[in-house]
């Protein structure tokens, strides 16, 4: 394996440029400017082989995913992406190989996101690999959103589709055939393709401040995370299931495995915005949809009291075995 230095050099400083304060990657940290009137918002995220990622992932793909799920945490803190602070905990396996193509990952998202490297850290581990990144971000001040200031009577909202990342996994373990009966070679690959690589609505969500109560984004499951909302502002939750954006093979599969319901809802991975919102921002938020070309959808509303709930078509809820995905 390439020593050190070396590898920062030649696959990492290369990513730094454009951002004086990154100086190369050749001091021990960055110095930013932050616009007048903006507050600096800060996220880290980690991932480990075997738990986030598989180890035979495409490392561009990895990449990717590591610097995506730390910029949807951006998008739902209404952020606009800044940059990124980046710590390989490496086994020594990864050869030049590996190396060049987990930088180009990085790489060709920093064009797509518009972000750039400011630093990092890179050291040798027994194993497992482990990845963080930090992705920083700018707000205008005192418009950053959060999860715990939803209204009772809001509009609970989700962007793009639901639960395909979830059955993904089923796809990349071998268990499709087991857990995803009557889907066919291309619906598996989008299954897997979206659990492996995440698509948040990143640019969205600096458009979201003024129009929206509450935000988070859904990496644990819907269920679970829109949970967080609901316990942060004292309220509970009503989501329809007749209203949830689903793809076209989810829907399918749901009709030949009803059980898989529990894996859509609960799943997690999707990185998609789950948020709150008067009513009377319909409109607004419509308008916006077209505009950003970002699909969301209306699935619910917050309540008085303490439960999430998941309802039927009839107004019955639907037990549900979990909610999320939790480490611990």
């Amino acid at each position: 394996m390439v020593a050190e230095f070396d590898l920062i050099a030649r696959y990492f400083a290369p990513l730094a440029e454009g951002e004086p304060g990154a100086f190369g990657l050749q001091n021990d940290a960055a110095v930013l400017d932050v616009a007048s009137g903006h507050s600096l918002v800060t996220t880290l995220d980690s991932m480990v082989a075997g738990v986030h990622y598989l180890p035979d992932d495409p490392p561009d793909q990895v990449a990717k995913k590591l610097l995506r799920v730390n910029l949807s945490d951006l998008a739902a803190m209404g952020a606009r992406p800044r940059g990124y602070l980046l710590s390989l905990a490496l086994t020594g396996a990864e050869d030049e190989d590996w190396l060049a193509a987990f930088a180009r990952g990085l790489e060709q998202d920093q064009q797509k996101y518009g972000v750039i490297l400011l630093g990092g850290d890179t050291l040798r581990t027994p194993g497992p690999q482990t990845l963080s990144l930090t992705a920083l971000g700018e707000v205008s001040r005192g418009q950053a959103l959060q999860r715990t200031t939803a209204r009772s009577g809001d509009d609970i909202y989700l962007t793009g589709t639901l639960g395909q990342a979830a059955l993904g996994l089923f796809v990349r373990l071998g268990q499709a055939a087991e857990k995803l009966p009557g889907l066919g070679d291309e619906q598996l690959a989008r299954l897997e393709a979206a659990y492996r690589l995440p698509d948040p609505p990143v640019a969205l969500g600096a458009q979201l401040p003024g129009l929206v109560s509450a935000c988070l984004d859904v990496s644990d499951g819907l269920l679970a995370d829109l949970g967080h909302i609901a316990e942060g502002s004292a309220l509970g939750a009503e989501v329809e299931q007749a209203l949830l954006p689903l793809s076209e093979e989810v829907k399918q599969l749901l009709q030949q495995a009803p059980e898989r319901l529990q894996d859509v809802v609960g799943g997690g991975d999707d990185y998609q915005l789950l948020f709150t919102s008067d009513p009377g921002q319909c409109s607004a938020l419509e308008a916006l949809s077209a505009s950003s070309g970002v699909a969301m959808t209306r699935i619910g509303r917050m309540t008085e009291g303490e439960a999430v709930r998941l309802l039927d078509s009839q107004g019955r809820e639907t037990a549900v075995a979990h909610a999320g995905w939790t480490h611990f």
